[in-house]
């Protein structure tokens, strides 16, 4: 069975959209405005890419990703290399990049349910906040690897639902602060 990673910029309060200055959300570029950068703090990103063999988008973040990340081949040669998984019900064949590796559509949760069950390593989650949302319900995610920042933002597309559930354990496998005040958190989920 294959690990179901969630990676995200997360703010204190939750909120993980357009942490890179995406358009549309009034806090845009939360990441980097106002947050001293520090190198280290961006390291695990490199471990990610290293331990990922495939990456899972919701539609939205595809759409965002797809025309950019492929040109990116100093940050991102193992995400650009590796097989893609975009859940989708109205994405279409003739809508995906030709210059960006094996991109399959999944349908549906029950579809990223049995890719889970396929030989191989762990599939990561980029950015796609209402598939993690979806998927945290489903329970269908094993590991959160999180880079908190020192930031309340009130509004904004949050990691978790509000969806009424049972209480779901996690485990700290690691953890990290760094000098501008980003945490990094590494949970494994608890079955």
């Amino acid at each position: 069975m294959r690990t179901l990673i969630a990676t995200a910029f997360v703010s204190l309060d939750g909120v993980i959209e357009a942490p890179g200055g995406e358009p549309g959300y009034r806090n845009s570029g939360w990441t980097f405005n106002d947050i001293a950068f520090d190198e280290a703090a961006y390291e695990t990103k490199v471990s990610e890419q290293d331990e990922a063999t495939a990456m899972l988008l919701g539609r939205v973040s595809y759409q965002a990703f797809s025309p950019v990340w492929p040109t990116m081949t100093a940050e991102f040669p193992g995400y650009n290399a590796m097989p893609k998984y975009v859940v989708s019900t109205t994405l279409q064949e003739k809508d995906l990049v030709s210059n960006w590796g094996q991109i399959s559509i999944l349908r549906s949760l029950d579809d990223v349910a049995a890719l889970k069950e396929t030989e191989g390593g762990p599939i990561s989650i980029h950015g796609s906040a209402t598939l993690n949302r979806s998927l945290s319900d489903a329970r269908l995610i094993d590991r959160y690897h999180l880079l908190v920042f020192p930031v309340l933002l009130g509004a904004g597309k949050q990691l978790f639902s509000s969806t009424d559930k049972d209480k779901q354990n996690l485990r700290l496998i690691e953890s990290k602060a760094y000098s501008n005040g980003i945490q990094k958190l590494t949970y494994d989920v608890i079955r």
